[in-house]
């Protein structure tokens, strides 16, 4: 294995086969490496007493839309990030590379990646959705705290409404309204901003009739 490989979750899947086939079997059953990094860290989070939100498509699956995900994002605020590299780097976590935001669970090897409330979805512009702090939109899953399916649905429209390198974010919705069967009327409880985005996606999923929608 090489030293890349060694040190990155996601260089192991691309080189092994067999390897990046056993773990998505295992993220679906809630198992494998990528779930046993998000509940460690929430651990030692929790130890600290950083709120945090689960976001991303970690958040995807504990809403139950399960896709695979090779890593983890948690919503944090700018000073509880600074406080997290304090207390953990060195201590089971370090940073993929120098001045790093991010961290890698150096016994799992995936990477935890801290995303900021204040910052902008998306392609980091100003716009009216931003990451908020988590605990205003956390919610208790199990022993974490997940984002609420309306922020989470809101802030995935706002990054791909802005970004056409984030288009996976809005089919990432348009999965939700299938798996989940959700009302139209959830379009209420969203941003102006995306609303009309949500709407869209809704009605030409439905505008399909059922026996001509993709059969996964």
């Amino acid at each position: 294995m090489s030293a890349t490989a060694a040190t990155d979750f996601s260089a192991e899947l691309d080189a092994d086969l067999e390897t990046a086939l056993s773990e998505g079997s295992l993220f679906l059953d809630g198992k494998g490496r990528v779930h046993e990094t998000l509940k460690r860290i929430a651990t030692r989070l929790d130890e600290l007493k950083i709120d945090y939100a689960v976001i991303g498509g970690m958040a995807l699956f504990y809403h139950g839309y399960r896709r695979f995900t090779e890593d983890v994002d948690l919503l944090v605020t700018k000073e509880d990030r600074r406080r997290i590299h304090e207390a953990l780097r060195g201590r089971g976590y370090l940073p993929p590379f120098e001045m790093s935001k991010h961290l890698r669970d150096t016994h799992t090897k995936v990477k935890i990646e801290f995303i900021t409330s204040g910052d902008y979805p998306g392609d980091g512009k100003p716009k009216p959705v931003v990451f908020p702090t988590p605990s205003s939109v956390s919610e208790k899953r199990g022993d974490l705290q997940v984002v609420s399916l309306p922020r989470l649905i809101e802030l995935k429209l706002a990054s791909g409404i802005s970004a056409a390198g984030r288009m996976r974010d809005l089919a990432d919705v348009q999965e939700l309204i299938r798996y989940l069967k959700l009302d139209r009327t959830l379009a209420e409880a969203l941003d102006p901003y995306v609303r009309a985005k949500f709407l869209e996606l809704w009605d030409g999923y439905h505008s399909v009739p059922d026996d001509e929608r993709e059969i996964r």
